[in-house]
């Protein structure tokens, strides 16, 4: 055993790799010629594992471009079982090339897809991982049921909640069907009780199948949900024409009502309003304008729910249905412009948003948020022209000729008389431009109120001055509620006096004729 105050202290690894050169080379070399063999062959070491790696990587270049080749020509020839089967997919899927820009070659584009589209499995499995760190969040509380309930025709179930003035004095009656992740609490949020009253509102929100408090209905469609809000209406005694209201994706409910339920609307009026991504009748440039600013995740969204809805509950459940909260940007996969992010901050929004989440899941099963995005890209049974009134198909022959010699014909219209409004932030990263053209272009007709400065959230949500705004646009000057001795037949005669919606006569067709030749 070394003893450190007798014996002398052990080589180093220096000296000792010197001793076994010198042993190698004869062991007669000065200390010079050590410590230039020393070095010589450091960098001899240095030089032969540079020579070796440099070696692998050439190798790994050329094994690497074996395989392509082989690759290519398994899966490019269509006489091999591989490429048959490869031709067969690439046949399936070739739809997806559409949604790739046009000067990008498909198989270089698909190539960086996959593999981006690895990395970000890989990326998520590792931070989903148990030692992972996680941001303190709160977590979604179910709240006990407190909603009224009317029973459906076909046995469901529909959550409903009202605000403003009583039924019996309601100068007008508002139905908003809810968006996405919200439920009949949002109504049209902060709409301030005083105001409602001033104006002789009342105001009517429903859950949505499946959410909140709704039994969930297995043939959902929008004929369904159009007839939903009329038997709604029938059930609360709403006895003269009502407005429907919508915000973002809830207005296709909005649509479908104009489109099977018209004669029960007085106007419609709709904010930041999205159609079917997919609607044939838009142009190549609104399409394109359309699906331009949205975020990666949710053009991926819209192509799940298109072709495979099942993969939908997968990311729902890692989203809003994981137990925790999370932004709304991030749980709807929105692009937001600067006012809609700081607007989203606000603690009376972040309050409102967090309980209309918790209120929507309360069920617990995602089929109905699943169905929700599916009804909205799936293919729709009209056209968004078709919505507002036009003329029916002439018909020809010698006898209606004739008799429109003796006496005028009168001609038939179909679609909606009433009037929509449309309002739009110039703002909104979520509803872009061409869309906001192609409604313009499908409904010459309708009412378009472009908002400066204004983006997704920030004119419809808590703003006192906007919804004053608004209900002065379609009821003009308020009134407040109507009188006791005020009957029924009396206003609805001035409801649509007021919304010039009088009864069509031979007086008015050719003023309507004029408006029509636009369509």
């Amino acid at each position: 055993m070394w003893d450190p105050n007798t014996d002398p202290p052990p080589p180093t690894w220096n000296q000792h790799l010197a001793s076994l050169l010198d042993h190698h080379t004869g062991g007669n070399d000065s200390e010079s010629d050590r410590s230039m063999s020393w070095g010589e062959a450091v960098r001899g070491a240095r030089d032969t594992i540079g020579e070796f790696a440099k070696g692998a990587g050439e190798m790994s270049v050329v094994l690497a471009r074996s395989f392509v080749e082989v690759v290519k020509e398994s899966v490019g020839d269509k006489e091999t079982w591989i490429g048959r089967g490869v031709g067969r997919v690439c046949g399936r899927l070739g739809f997806l090339n559409e949604y790739l820009p046009e000067e990008k070659d498909p198989v270089m584009a698909w190539g960086v897809i996959v593999s981006v589209f690895v990395v970000a499995v890989l990326a998520l499995m590792a931070n989903t991982s148990p030692n992972a760190p996680i941001d303190t969040v709160r977590n979604v509380q179910i709240h006990p049921p407190n909603a009224s309930r009317i029973l459906l025709p076909d046995g469901r179930h529909m959550a409903y909640h009202e605000q403003g003035v009583p039924a019996d004095v309601a100068r007008f009656t508002i139905i908003a069907p809810h968006s996405f992740l919200h439920s009949r609490l949002a109504g049209i949020p902060g709409i301030k009780a005083s105001l409602m009253d001033e104006f002789g509102v009342r105001l009517i929100t429903y859950d949505l199948p499946g959410f909140g408090e709704s039994d969930p209905h297995a043939l959902r469609s929008l004929e369904s949900s159009a007839m939903d809000m009329s038997h709604l209406s029938d059930a609360l005694g709403v006895n003269q024409k009502f407005w429907v209201v919508g915000h973002s994706d809830g207005t296709f409910h909005a649509w479908a009502a104009l489109r099977f339920i018209p004669d029960k609307l007085a106007g419609v009026a709709v904010f930041a309003p999205m159609v079917n991504p997919y609607d044939p009748s838009m142009t190549k440039e609104e399409r394109s304008r359309t699906w331009k600013n949205w975020p990666q995740r949710r053009k991926m969204m819209y192509i799940l729910a298109r072709r495979f809805p099942r993969f939908l509950s997968y990311y729902y459940h890692q989203t809003f249905f994981s137990g925790q909260h999370g932004s709304v940007d991030k749980w709807l996969s929105l692009s937001l412009g600067k006012r809609d992010k700081t607007f989203i901050e606000d603690p009376n929004f972040e309050t409102f948003w967090q309980r209309n989440v918790e209120e929507s899941i309360r069920q617990g099963s995602v089929k109905a948020f699943v169905e929700e995005v599916v009804l909205q890209v799936s293919r729709w049974d009209f056209k968004i022209a078709d919505l507002q009134a036009r003329k029916l198909r002439e018909q020809k022959g010698f006898l209606l000729w004739l008799k429109s010699l003796y006496s005028p014909v009168d001609e038939e219209l179909t679609g909606f008389l009433g009037p929509i409004h449309i309002w739009q932030g110039m703002e909104d990263g979520v509803v872009s431009a061409g869309l906001t053209s192609y409604l313009r272009r499908a409904l010459p007709g309708a009412s378009v109120h472009m908002l400066p400065n204004e983006g997704h959230f920030t004119y419809y949500y808590f703003c006192d001055d906007c919804h004053r705004q608004i209900f002065a646009t379609i009821f003009g000057t308020p009134e407040g509620p109507l009188l006791g001795n005020v009957s029924l037949e009396q206003a609805t005669v001035g409801e649509n006096t007021l919304h010039g919606e009088q009864s069509m006569t031979s007086e008015d067709l050719p003023a309507q004729e004029d408006r029509l030749k636009s369509l």
